[in-house]
């Protein structure tokens, strides 16, 4: 039976959801996880591909791993009409929460949510993650009036970016758990961007 507090639910939209449909499937067979895509506009056009082990770590050697399998994929489907260099790595530490379960394994921390449309009047939320209840995520917020409602309660499928918020207890809690990115010297970083080709720059 699948875990539904393991089940994405942000959902990338055009070409980074082309990518996310193509590449998901085989990311998960090699044992990790997809976390999140993005494509930029950085080197003319950057496909980002965060992804991990399902607890939460992420080395080097595994993003190149997972940059040999999904690369061929992706020049075959060819979800992205314009060349573009390719990027896998680790979601950080002050990583994006695209599962409910990210909300579970990180409560007590500082979080920051956007959402795509307004809840009580504002789409924008800080606070402390208290955990989920029924597909909501809550978070127990610091600004509101004392005669306020503090525990705040967002749909997850309303949430457009969520992201844990840097500080030093987050960082001695990635360090405790092993999720914190490894060191990476430049020459690894340019294996994990591999460099286009004559006929078609595409990572």
């Amino acid at each position: 039976m699948t875990d539904l507090s393991e089940k994405r639910f942000f959902q990338e939209t055009g070409a980074a959801a082309r990518v996310a449909a193509i590449i998901e499937p085989a990311i998960e067979d090699l044992g990790f996880r997809l976390v999140r895509v993005k494509v930029n506009g950085t080197n003319g056009c950057t496909v980002q591909i965060m992804a991990e082990r399902p607890d939460g770590t992420m080395s080097v050697d595994d993003c190149e791993e997972v940059s040999k399998t999904i690369s061929p994929i992706l020049d075959v489907e060819d979800p992205i009409e314009r060349a573009y260099y390719l990027e896998v790595s680790s979601p950080g530490i002050d990583r994006p929460l695209v599962r409910p379960g990210d909300f579970d394994r990180w409560t007590g921390h500082d979080v920051k949510i956007e959402l795509e449309l307004p809840l009580d009047g504002r789409k924008r939320f800080r606070g402390f993650i208290r955990g989920t209840e029924d597909g909501l995520a809550l978070v127990e917020l610091p600004d509101v009036k004392a005669d306020e409602e503090s525990l705040a309660k967002i749909p997850m499928t309303s949430i457009r970016d969520a992201h844990l918020v840097l500080t030093d207890e987050l960082i001695r809690e990635s360090l405790r758990r092993g999720t914190a990115p490894q060191q990476v010297d430049e020459d690894s970083l340019v294996d994990m961007q591999e460099a286009p080709d004559e006929n078609k720059t595409s990572h």
